[in-house]
């Protein structure tokens, strides 16, 4: 309080006393009781008045004392129950929460996790996933700016995200209770499979398959790959003390379209404590890519022999080669190579339009462009009859599909008629022209994508030149054959658009999430957010149906299907406005990542403790660990002063003094008759 509003206090208290005494007392002819009190109700209401509008600040000051955290963390996944330790993981957590000293100096909070961090005090022990490194982000963000020790009961095997010693703030010590037997027991395991989500009918796909032994002595196993009950590959390896694990690397068949389920297996003559982690299924989507392609042409040219052999290196291609007054259909194809169209091909052309097949025009020295013009809308030909050597130049900017420069640029001319080609539409380029050294910035190889129509264009023939050059460089076709194969598979892929597209995986495993988006678009092929999408999924072995709604996101509609047991599931997701609807199915296999393991992770664990300056504990060092906490002098309670500042303009009360001694002024005057 300033010395300004003392002083007018002051003068308030003489100013309400002397308007008191000069009404009361000063020539007053008695000095009764009655006297006193009425000057005493006009003193207060008189100074209760002059101290509203004073309006002095009343300043309390409080203390209060702020435990340092102390977060408990229990590892509520389900690996803790296959380790048979989470009764032990509940009575280490009761012993440390229920400490009487370790509550009077901590405020002790309780959090369980698995994939996601959340506060708790109950644990079932049925998470699927273990998440640890989530746990040292979550208490970040929660106390920030305190320095606190923390407590985490687990067995440190982590199955999701990134590597949990750097996730912890280092300036904060982490004490982690190790659950389960730390002694090394005899184990095969498969630690990691990695094969790629899709293969081609006919082709290999590798399997890769990393394998680890813990043990002590040398041991002798089996490693097989299966699909039922067929055995595919089977192979001996040997496990000493200096080679504990291997990298098996296997080519399976792709040999039915679908998607095909094997299973990966480890095994041996002595007894093992988890035989779970000794098998892994996995899964491949076979596809079927067969592509009939017809390389139609009114002359005989090596680019077509050229062109069928590289196309047919992929068994997946089948190449005919026809006249253009030969084709009676165009059903039987998937793609068409109009070689140097002429007017002969007018009916090719006609037939094309009902067909919509996606083409790929060579131009030549042979070609009619006057023809051409008439045909396409993608170029303008103004073409001389003479004749000119055009060279490539590779165009790094090309981003349509994923291509190699595999020496274009040293590759032998190709000839076509010199002139002027003018790109009318859109599109991507991956060769420019030039003559010598000279760039003409005019297309020599181009891509059309419209509205699912696609369309190439390569303005030159003597490719059968480009096809040998690559063999002179490499020694071999392969560089040459994938290019043009690239190009095909740019031209057989069907990239329709459709009103309901859904996006999900063809197999999950046990415990992931299993979630499939889906999107519905106009009639102008814009994203509809007022669609009404809902899904209906079969199990097929148990034929059970359920039913979910697709809830909005930003950009699309998407459902969680987490819980399914595994097996084979079939599913329909259907517009339910416009009826619109799409089939598919997927698979959830048998595979629980938490049974995965034998011992805890003691190693990892320590080096967290290590990594924070803190501790680690066993099960049965809780006493040890509370003692610690309890003489660490570094989490000290934090004594805070609260200063509260109240205007006495806000005091009710004294508002409420003022009026009722005023009234009993007014009462007591009138009831003596005073007034």
């Amino acid at each position: 309080m300033t010395t300004n509003t003392v002083l007018l206090l002051l003068l308030s208290v003489l100013l309400a006393g002397g308007v008191s005494f000069f009404q009361y007392f000063y020539k007053a002819k008695s000095n009764s009781k009655i006297n006193w009190i009425l000057a005493f109700l006009r003193f207060c209401s008189i100074f209760g008045l002059l101290l509203l509008l004073i309006n002095p600040i009343i300043t309390r000051k409080s203390f209060e004392t702020i435990k340092i955290p102390l977060p408990v963390v229990v590892d509520n996944s389900s690996s803790v129950a296959e380790f048979k330790a989470n009764e032990i993981a509940l009575e280490v957590y009761q012993k440390i929460v229920s400490n009487t000293e370790l509550k009077e100096k901590f405020d002790i909070q309780s959090y369980q996790f698995s994939a996601e961090l959340e506060a708790s005090e109950t644990f079932d022990f049925k998470g699927t996933q273990t998440r640890i490194d989530g746990v040292g982000k979550g208490l970040k963000s929660i106390h920030k700016s305190i320095n606190h020790p923390t407590v985490i009961i687990t067995d440190g095997n982590q199955t999701q995200g990134n590597d949990y010693i750097y996730s912890f703030d280092e300036n904060k010590a982490v004490y982690p209770i190790v659950l389960g037997d730390t002694t090394a027991v005899f184990d095969l395991k498969i630690s990691q499979l990695n094969v790629n989500k899709y293969a081609f009918l006919k082709n290999k796909f590798p399997v890769e398959v990393f394998v680890n032994y813990s043990g002590k002595k040398n041991v002798n196993a089996t490693f097989s790959i299966s699909q039922g009950n067929t055995i595919l590959n089977k192979q001996n390896i040997n496990f000493t003390q200096n080679q504990k694990s291997h990298l098996i690397t296997v080519l399976l068949p792709a040999d039915k379209v679908g998607v095909q389920v094997f299973k990966a297996a480890i095994s041996s003559s002595e007894i093992e404590k988890n035989k779970y982690n000794n098998s892994k299924n996995f899964a491949v989507e076979v596809i079927d890519q067969k592509s009939e392609i017809a390389i139609i042409s009114s002359i005989n040219h090596p680019d077509i022999g050229a062109l069928k052999r590289a196309i047919e290196t992929n068994q997946q291609r089948k190449v005919t080669i026809v006249k253009p007054n030969q084709i009676n259909s165009l059903k039987d194809f998937n793609v068409l190579i109009l070689y140097q169209p002429t007017s002969e091909f007018k009916t090719v052309f006609e037939k094309n339009v009902v067909a919509n097949l996606n083409t790929w025009i060579i131009t030549g020295t042979k070609t009619d462009f006057t023809f051409l013009n008439q045909q396409q809308d993608a170029f303008s030909f103004k073409m001389s009859s003479q004749q000119e050597d055009y060279l490539a130049t590779f165009s790094s900017q090309f981003n349509l599909f994923a291509s190699d420069n595999i020496g274009f640029e040293n590759f032998p001319p190709l000839q076509n008629a010199f002139g002027t080609i003018t790109p009318k539409i859109k599109m991507e380029t991956l060769l420019t022209a030039r003559i010598l050294n000279v760039e003409l910035n005019t297309p020599l190889l181009s891509y059309v994508d419209i509205q699912g129509k696609r369309t190439c264009f390569l303005f030159g023939e003597n490719s059968w030149k480009w096809r040998l050059q690559s063999h002179i460089n490499q020694q071999s076709f392969e560089k040459f054959d994938v290019f043009i194969d690239k190009t095909i598979q740019f031209l057989a892929t069907n990239n329709a658009r459709k009103s309901l597209v859904v996006t999900h995986e063809n197999f999950y495993n046990s415990g992931d999430a299993i979630v499939i988006n889906a999107q519905y678009f106009n009639k102008n092929y814009e994203f509809d957010d007022k669609a009404r999408l809902s899904i209906s999924v079969k199990n097929k072995a148990t034929n059970q149906t359920k039913s979910y709604d697709l809830l909005k996101s930003t950009n699309s509609f998407k459902v969680n299907l987490d819980g399914l047991p595994a097996g084979n599931y079939s599913f329909t997701v259907t517009e339910n406005n416009s009826k619109t609807s799409h089939t598919g199915f997927f698979e959830v296999l048998d595979f629980d990542i938490e049974k995965q393991f034998v011992n805890p992770d003691y190693i990892k664990l320590n080096q967290l403790a290590t990594q924070t300056k803190g501790k680690t504990f066993l099960a049965n060092q809780v006493e040890e660990l509370v003692k610690s906490l309890i003489s660490n002098d570094n989490y000290k309670p934090i004594q805070k002063e609260i200063v509260k500042k109240t205007p006495i303009i806000d005091w009710i009360w004294l508002l409420l003094i003022v009026v009722a001694a005023l009234a009993s002024e007014w009462f007591i005057r009138k009831y003596n008759g005073l007034l």
